[in-house]
């Protein structure tokens, strides 16, 4: 991990690497793709699931008998942890519903909005380095809150033509409506456009690779779309009574996720800072599995910034607007409104990132690269539609006839005047 002294002009986006063009021919592969899946439907998406995923198949989708199958290969004591967590997201979501309103601010007139939830909406679960059934609960609980009608999954098969069995007993436990054997951008482009075995969506959520990633930008217009997942990331803000062991075993948390995973540390303690990059280097080569995947990430993306106080702390994570934000410092609780940008704000040394990913009920599909300066967690309010309602009498229309036709003709707009004329008269 590199170790840098922090100053106020210092180049942030070069140091954590974001900005940067990964691969200039990703967006016309990707335009490509989308064309071909338009035009050639499932035929396109069998082909590329070949090429792709090299797996051969005669049905896209995943069968109740392949369901039922899975879950038998799923430990008992799994499938009741994974009920448990699907039971506090629950139970948080529920807590963000919104509720069709009206008021009346003079006689004869009534203003509000009216809630609707979005009809059909495509979720996307990637496969490759790990499977994740928690993205699975994340990302369709609070469709589910919010009254979805069609929830539909699609995620990458394995060479035998089949989905990870812990994604379809997730699946299972929230009731997802249709599940598809397809990922990448044509995935995301069947979602959209719809082929003959799966119906478009009106909405497309979930995170993915720089192809889905970039898939979505494509289709957003066409579609609905939740965000655009760059790279995971974790922030941690600790003074010296922090535990480097903790800590260290946070950043590796972070960083086995993937090559490009960032894992940050600020503190204004150097000894913590050494403290921490011995643990890491210790725990890297001890603890970890995924061991060449958090050794890339912690080699390549991995940073500690030494700053002078708690508060050039506080102003530098907000800078960089972390998805993950841990808080490891004393009395933490009452600094927590110093953090202005992150997507979770994980308080105390016993709150790890993980509680997040899987368990506690907050949504952990977050903004990420910065974003969280103008953007939230995922969550019911992105599977809701907002609809102004107006109502106004003839008598109501005719207290305000003038005004609304003065200000039609301030804009030059004779026929926006004009149909107030029509029902009122002079």
């Amino acid at each position: 991990m590199k170790i840098i002294e922090y100053s106020k002009n210092i180049d942030l986006d070069n140091v954590l690497g974001r900005n940067q063009n990964e691969n200039n021919n990703i967006e016309q592969s990707v335009k490509d793709i989308i064309k071909n899946v338009k035009e050639n439907g499932d035929k396109a998406l069998k082909e590329y699931t070949k090429e792709f995923d090299h797996a051969h198949l005669d049905n896209l989708k995943v069968s109740d008998e392949e369901i039922e199958r899975a879950l038998t290969q799923i430990e008992p004591e799994i499938l009741a942890i994974y009920k448990d967590a699907a039971e506090n997201i629950k139970e948080f979501h529920e807590k963000q519903i919104e509720k069709t309103w009206t008021y009346e601010p003079d006689s004869g007139i009534t203003l509000g909005q009216q809630i609707t939830p979005i009809k059909e909406v495509g979720m996307y679960v990637p496969g490759g380095k790990a499977a994740y059934p928690s993205t699975v609960l994340m990302d369709s609980i609070p469709a589910k809150v919010a009254g979805v009608s069609r929830l539909v999954m699609v995620s990458p098969p394995d060479e035998q033509g089949k989905l990870n069995p812990y994604i379809l007993a997730a699946a299972k436990i929230v009731g997802i409506d249709e599940i598809y054997k397809v990922g990448g951008a044509h995935a995301i482009a069947a979602l959209a456009y719809g082929t003959d075995s799966i119906k478009p969506v009106n909405k497309i959520v979930g995170p993915g690779n720089i192809f889905v990633a970039t898939a979505k930008k494509e289709v957003f217009g066409n579609v609905d779309i939740d965000m655009i997942a760059g790279p995971s990331e974790v922030l941690i803000i600790a003074d010296d009574s922090a535990n480097p062991d903790f800590i260290a075993a946070d950043l590796l948390a972070q960083a086995e996720h993937d090559e490009r995973a960032q894992s940050i540390l600020i503190t204004e303690s150097r000894i913590l800072a050494q403290r921490v990059l011995n643990s890491v280097n210790q725990q890297i080569e001890n603890n970890i599995s995924r061991k060449e995947i958090a050794k890339t990430s912690i080699n390549n993306k991995g940073v500690i910034f030494i700053v002078n106080n708690l508060q050039e702390a506080f102003d530098l994570a907000n800078q960089i607007a972390p998805e993950h934000l841990e808080l490891n410092i004393k009395n933490a609780n009452e600094n927590v409104n110093k953090i202005e940008n992150a997507g979770a704000i994980f308080i105390g040394e016993n709150t790890p990132e993980p509680i997040g990913d899987y368990f506690a009920g907050p949504n952990h599909t977050l903004p990420t690269s910065g974003t969280a300066k103008f953007s939230s967690p995922l969550g019911v309010y992105d599977f809701l539609k907002k609809t102004s309602l107006i109502n106004y009498s003839k008598e109501a229309l005719g207290r305000i006839q003038k005004k609304v036709q003065k200000f039609a003709k301030s804009e030059g707009l004779d026929a926006h005047a004009n149909s107030i004329q029509v029902r009122i008269g002079d």
